[in-house]
């Protein structure tokens, strides 16, 4: 938890729980049949977590990838296969629909995970990726670039917030501000682990690597929404990251694990740059996380 922050929900800050790297994660077996295509500008992480569109079997594939950063690798391998296609991102613009949910917040706009049966809204400044968009982080070093956590038709604010060419190849690298979506994770044993593993898994992936001990998680602690929807959250942060690159910042994230309509295990997750001028104040964090949801899609 950031000094002077209150946790999700009201109270003290959160004891600090130990380092999840340090502890083995859900055991999770990788789904993956073929990996998602190359990112086309060079595949840094961040160009990994905003620039993928994926095809519908990837996209349920990396929506159930278990945290196997926590145990240090995949469960298996596969050849990327040449039939998954990468498409241009769709910030500028919303092409998807609301699926018959209203937001709860009075000018704010609807996310909308159909496949999970989840919903959440966000203020209007932030864009809403198309439904099949995912996006996602991984090892720098993994040429198969396997998922340590992804998110789904995720809402992004200011996409192109820092736009850097760190390798010197010509093309240039976008990083958003901050991100929210949400995500399966069939296979967790707790709301509590996920929410440790994902929102550590973010911090690490994005703003980083390779250090996993620049992270700090804190302890996962029960939350409601406004809907009543009960589960866990638990924040990560990190400190001290090297400004080597121009887009270099820390990183903090935000991730509530629940149980869908369905009974399985999913969760919301936000992350966003910290320690700079337009960082997202708690205090929003808080607010687009109570108003998570879950419903029946075709009842939408």
């Amino acid at each position: 938890m950031w000094p002077g922050e209150r946790p999700p929900g009201g109270g003290t800050n959160p004891q600090q729980d130990a380092n999840p790297y340090q502890q083995p994660g859900y055991q999770q077996p990788n789904p993956y049949t073929a990996q998602p295509p190359p990112a086309p500008d060079g595949g840094n992480r961040r160009t990994r977590t905003v620039a993928l569109a994926a095809t519908a079997a990837v996209v349920v594939a990396a929506l159930v990838t278990g945290a196997v950063f926590l145990r240090g690798g995949s469960d298996d391998e596969a050849a990327p296969d040449p039939t998954r296609s990468s498409a241009s991102p769709s910030a500028s613009g919303n092409p998807r629909t609301a699926d018959g949910q209203k937001p709860t917040v009075d000018g704010w706009k609807v996310v909308v995970n159909t496949d999970l049966g989840v919903a959440f809204d966000v203020p209007a400044d932030w864009a809403l990726e198309s439904r099949d968009w995912v996006s996602y982080v991984a090892e720098d070093d993994d040429p198969g670039e396997t998922p340590l956590v992804a998110m789904k038709g995720p809402a992004v604010l200011k996409a192109q917030w820092c736009t850097s060419d760190d390798d010197k190849d010509g093309t240039t690298d976008d990083t958003p501000l901050a991100s929210a979506g949400s995500r399966g994770n069939n296979g967790a044993r707790s709301t509590e682990e996920i929410a440790r593993a994902d929102s550590a898994a973010w911090v690490y992936g994005m703003y980083t690597q390779p250090d996993k001990k620049k992270v700090t998680t804190a302890k996962a602690t029960s939350f409601t929404t406004a809907s009543g929807l009960t589960g866990s959250v638990a924040t990560s942060e990190s400190s001290g990251v090297e400004r080597q690159d121009k887009c270099d910042t820390d990183g903090k994230a935000t991730t509530f694990a629940f149980k869908n309509a369905e009974g399985d295990f999913a969760s919301w997750s936000f992350f966003g740059a910290a320690g700079v001028d337009e960082e997202v104040p708690q205090a929003t964090v808080e607010e687009i996380l109570s108003t998570v949801r879950v419903f029946t899609p075709e009842e939408s």
